[in-house]
């Protein structure tokens, strides 16, 4: 079945795989926009868009006349490779994070489920994608840290990691906005309702209806 994906996701999804299909590295040139639009299947508009995110962070150079290179820096995405993408790391998510709350339920402590409730509230009175961000994944830390298993808090750090990409900065930012910052907090709400309530069943059930929105959001992928 044919996934339904944005176009910012696909200009992104296209440049990653263009960069490892090619094994290009730090300095290589990149196809034209005209080129990446084409192969992607989007417009020229949204590659030019993309490329601005990218050169805004330090994952490319653009040259007038020249093209568009990757970076010439070890910490730039042209290993983007060797990073996970969105795509794999939403569905690692959606794995792992509904199934360790029934173990938050059972261990979490009064401490804890006060530390999720501060990370709601600055969640609640974010005023930008950046900061929205940050306690977000204080949020889905905390329910790892409620566990109290080493294992599955290792983990969870591990996928923070991987969050730091900046073409994941870069979708969540792209998609951040008034509406969609309620609803998300509404879930966040909802999620450490039931665990303050020992409810392990609901816990789960309200994690995976919020990462299916999550990757929705970013990735268009409504399965």
């Amino acid at each position: 079945m044919t996934l339904a994906v944005g176009p910012t996701a696909a200009a992104l999804r296209h440049i990653e795989a263009v960069v490892a299909e090619r094994q290009l590295g730090p300095g290589d040139k990149l196809p034209t926009e005209r080129e990446l639009a084409a192969e992607a299947g989007v417009s020229r508009a949204v590659v030019r868009s993309v490329l601005e995110d990218l050169e805004n962070r330090g994952t490319v150079v653009r040259h007038v006349g020249r093209g568009t290179f990757l970076a010439p820096s070890e910490s730039a995405t042209a290993d983007t490779a060797n990073h996970p993408s969105p795509s794999e790391i939403m569905s690692s998510r959606l794995i792992l994070e509904p199934e360790l709350l029934p173990l938050a339920v059972a261990a979490a402590t009064r401490d804890d489920i006060e530390e999720m409730r501060r990370c709601l509230r600055g969640g609640d009175g974010a005023r930008s994608s950046e900061e929205f961000e940050r306690w977000d994944t204080a949020l889905h830390h905390s329910f790892a840290l409620a566990t109290h298993n080493i294992v599955l808090i290792g983990v969870s750090q591990l996928l923070i990691d991987s969050r730091q990409q900046p073409i994941w900065g870069g979708l969540k930012k792209r998609t951040f906005n008034p509406d969609l910052h309620r609803e998300y907090c509404t879930e966040h709400n909802d999620i450490v309702d039931a665990i303050a309530d020992r409810d392990p069943d609901s816990a789960r059930n309200a994690m995976r209806l919020h990462l299916r929105h999550v990757r929705t959001t970013l990735l268009g992928d409504n399965t």
